[in-house]
């Protein structure tokens, strides 16, 4: 199962997620999303453990504090569905509506 933990201290690096939650049983993965323009990790991660140990895990580090961050810590859940598409505009603004007076535009 997947564990969401939230509120990370930027620094902190995968080894060290790995190596706070493998205390409480095997880490199969770490993955700290990062910024799509800067690079930077968003501050928070993903953490793959077996179900049997998540528990323990949500248990104890959930509300721990990690470099004055209280992190949380509970069951990662699917992200929602997109819908798709992106919707279409309204087109072009000189419209011609005769000598009707117009609203303005806010």
């Amino acid at each position: 199962m997947t564990l969401f933990v939230g509120n990370l201290p930027f620094s902190v690096t995968q080894q060290d997620i790995s190596d706070a939650f493998s205390e409480y049983g095997t880490v199969k993965n770490v993955k700290i999303p990062t910024d799509r323009e800067s690079g930077r990790p968003r501050g928070f991660a993903f953490v793959d453990m077996e179900e049997a140990e998540e528990a323990k895990a949500i248990a104890e580090l959930d509300g721990a504090t990690w470099d004055n961050r209280q992190i949380r810590v509970n069951k990662a859940e699917p992200r929602p569905e997109r819908s798709g598409g992106g919707g279409g505009g309204g087109g072009g603004g000189n419209r011609n509506f005769g000598d009707r007076p117009q609203r303005p535009r806010y």
